[in-house]
């Protein structure tokens, strides 16, 4: 879009008021609105107080510049049809015009643009898990689920479809294509998936996603949450991360000629990927509360496998059909920073192609029944254990500090320190049920 089809746009449609969204370090959509009487100025930049924002800015420097991506315009429809509310997904640049180190689109951006010089493009599309709790009087939210469904079950024991349903007809109506929605296995757990795109359209998605299943869920009595693990006894939600690579409009990652249809550069992206994935997983799942969902005996990934057939490994090869070969990372979850983590992966992967790196074999028996000594023998590692422990591997890895920049890199390592050194200071119930009455 020009600015004179924004402008048209706003008049056509009754547009009243402009979001210009944008998404912090940690993974957070924030946004200012403005009135349609100043769209053409806010076109410019509307400027904001970037140290109000976590990790943006110290108080000192702290004017910034919201420029809205043109393309991102899109009516928000569950808002009133009489003086509509529109919003664009929009840049941070500071006040000389440079783009701002720690905008998280920005480094993504970034990232597109190198590979792209080497005639790489990324296609994603993730799989994106929630839970649905009811709340309470005041509104707030509970831990007691809305049914007890499980995988793939349906009214009127899956008490969510209506909300579910009404998710992906509002995502429709903002250009979403949707593959497939359902519930998932633990008792009001969902998921819907939409179709792939080129990477940076991909992590755009992933934060409109989350901002509508949590809007219509409260409009429904509801609390949407994407939580990795709020239920102790039940499956935790993921955000399966599919991946392909292309190159002069081929999939990179394709190969006929091999047993299970996946080329050279697929394995050495999956080397890649392995070589880096402890500090990758600082990004990719960045709670206290996701390691509580990456424990042996779940289906969601403990171990550094690849695999066709066992459940659960780290990066799935599905089903190949018409050259349509992907790698699945099933570790993500989507409380993540999809700008972040997508810019990384892309970098460890190319990283793989580059150097040629191996992964280890393709792993056809289930972690859990193996022994140390075999895990050895394979080239099997478990997958950092806390998030202090994947911070630890996050710090030391140059690939991940190049890719995210200086700034980012520092700023994520002290927001996600603090918050692992918080945890580390508080006791829980499950400590004084455990031990209070007996020590």
């Amino acid at each position: 879009m020009e600015r004179e089809d924004v402008l048209r746009f706003v008049e056509d449609n009754n547009v009243k008021f402009i979001r210009f969204q944008f998404t912090d370090i940690g993974g957070i959509m924030k946004n200012i609105a403005i009135n349609e009487s100043n769209i053409e100025n806010a076109l410019d930049g509307t400027i904001f107080d970037g140290s109000s924002i976590e990790g943006f800015a110290r108080v000192g420097e702290s004017d910034m510049l919201l420029i809205p991506d043109l393309s991102t315009l899109n009516i928000i429809p569950w808002r009133s049809q009489q003086g509509k509310v529109a919003r664009f997904i929009s840049d941070v640049f500071l006040p000389d015009g440079r783009p701002f180190d720690g905008d998280p689109r920005y480094i993504l951006k970034k990232t597109l643009a190198k590979a792209a010089k080497e005639g790489y493009t990324f296609d994603v599309g993730p799989e994106c898990e929630f839970f649905l709790f009811h709340t309470d009087d005041r509104g707030l939210p509970t831990t007691q689920t809305h049914d007890t469904a499980s995988y793939f079950d349906l009214a009127p024991i899956d008490l969510g479809e209506d909300a579910r349903r009404e998710m992906c007809l509002v995502l429709e109506e903002m250009g979403f294509i949707i593959d497939a929605s359902h519930h998932e296995a633990a008792a009001g757990q969902h998921e819907i998936d939409f179709r792939h795109d080129e990477a940076l359209k991909t992590a755009d998605n992933i934060m409109t996603f989350k901002m509508v299943v949590k809007i219509i869920a409260q409009k429904h009595g509801l609390h949407a949450t994407f939580m990795p693990k709020p239920l102790s006894n039940e499956a935790g939600s993921g955000m399966h991360i599919n991946m392909q690579l292309f190159k002069n409009g081929q999939n990179v990652f394709a190969d006929n000629t091999d047993p299970i249809g996946i080329s050279k550069e697929a394995r050495h992206f999956i080397g890649g990927i392995f070589k880096h994935i402890n500090g990758i997983t600082a990004l990719t799942n960045p709670l206290v509360n996701s390691y509580k969902r990456l424990i042996p005996g779940n289906e969601a990934p403990s171990y550094t496998t690849w695999s066709r057939n066992i459940r659960g490994p780290l990066i799935r090869i599905p089903i190949v059909r018409d050259g349509s070969a992907k790698l699945e990372l099933l570790s993500p979850d989507a409380a993540c920073n999809p700008y972040l983590a997508l810019s990384v992966l892309l970098e460890a992967g190319l990283e793989g192609i580059r150097e040629g790196i191996e992964p280890p074999a393709e792993i056809t028996e289930n972690p859990m029944n193996m022994s140390a000594e075999r895990m050895k023998e394979l080239g099997v590692k478990r997958l950092p254990e806390s998030l202090g422990d994947a911070l630890k591997a996050f710090e030391a890895d140059e690939l991940i500090k190049n890719t995210l920049g200086s700034y980012t890199f520092s700023r994520y390592l002290s927001i996600k320190r603090a918050e692992w050194e918080e945890y580390c200071r508080q006791v829980n119930e499950w400590e004084l049920e455990r031990y209070l009455s007996i020590y």
